[in-house]
Parts: structure tokens; C-alpha cells; sequence
């Protein structure tokens, strides 16, 4: 597990582009924290990172799932709101969490039993009106290196 400490929601925001530009065909990212503590412009940095507008990236909380086109799809879903045992099925869920793109699951929490057997887990936490504490923790060797990478770039931020 790494812990990264944000004090701003730009960097914030960088933590989410360098982890983009990291992740490959197939990642699950499966993201925790309450309303408001980041998750969706860490999934805008992602965006960036992968090679596409941040701005055209919005919270999925009422349509459960965005779909973002760049050099990988990017699957974003908000399922708080979901009955996951049956609209989750309904969704095709296999279809974007055993994938050929990026998945990223704010509120994951509700739905562990689905996840894929590599994945990150990216746990976010408000310390104070901007600043955040932001644990990741890596579920597979492809991860574990990947957040390796991550905590040297971030160095050089």
C-alpha cells in the first residue's frame, strides 16, 4: 500500500494523469471514499493521462456508466445508486471489468464480489476542505509495480 497526501485538488487531479498514463488494456480500478472526496477528478486525471478531455468527463451517478473513447476505452461507473445484483447483471458488467479497456468503479465498495483478480484499490480520505489522503492499494504483481512507477513520478511533479 502507498499513501499519497494531496493538499490540492490539482494535484489531486496529477496523481489521477500520472497513474493514466501508466495503466494498460484490461485494468480494474476500484475506487472508495464519501461524496465530494475527489473521486471523480482523480477519474478527470485518468482521462488526461490516457490521452483525452478531462472536461468531457462527468460523474456517471445517474446513468451508472460513462464510456470515454481515446488510444484505450475508459469505463467509468458510479455504482451507488445500483441494485448490483440485478442491474449490474443487466449491464453486461463482464463486458467492461474483464474488458479490453480501463474500468473505473467509484464506490466499489458495493460490488468487491465482482472485481477481476488483479486490480488497484484507490481509497480516498478528507482531511480538510481540500486536502486528501489517498491510499492505493495494489491487488496483483502488475499493480504493485505500476504503483511503484507512480510514487516516481509523482517525485518528479
Amino acid at each position: 500500500m502507498w499513501t499519497y497526501v494531496s493538499d490540492t485538488p490539482e494535484r489531486t487531479f496529477v496523481l489521477g494523469r500520472e497513474l493514466g498514463a501508466l495503466l494498460h488494456r484490461g485494468d480494474f480500478l476500484a475506487l472508495n471514499g464519501p461524496l465530494g472526496s475527489g473521486k471523480t477528478l482523480f477519474v478527470k486525471g485518468i482521462a488526461y493521462g490516457m490521452g483525452m478531455d478531462p472536461e468531457e468527463v462527468t460523474s456517471p451517478t445517474f446513468a451508472f456508466i460513462q464510456e470515454y473513447a481515446g488510444s484505450l476505452p475508459l469505463y467509468h461507473f458510479d455504482v451507488y445508486r445500483l441494485d448490483v445484483s440485478e442491474q449490474l447483471e443487466d449491464l453486461g458488467y463482464e463486458d467492461y471489468f474483464f474488458g479490453h479497456g480501463v474500468t473505473v468503479v467509484e464506490w466499489a465498495e458495493f460490488v468487491t464480489g465482482y472485481f477481476p483478480e488483479e486490480y488497484l484499490q484507490v481509497d480516498f480520505v478528507k482531511l480538510g476542505d481540500t486536502t486528501r489522503q489517498i491510499c492505493l492499494t495494489p491487488h496483483g504483481v502488475g499493480f504493485e509495480k505500476r504503483t511503484e512507477q507512480l510514487k516516481e513520478r509523482m517525485q518528479r511533479c
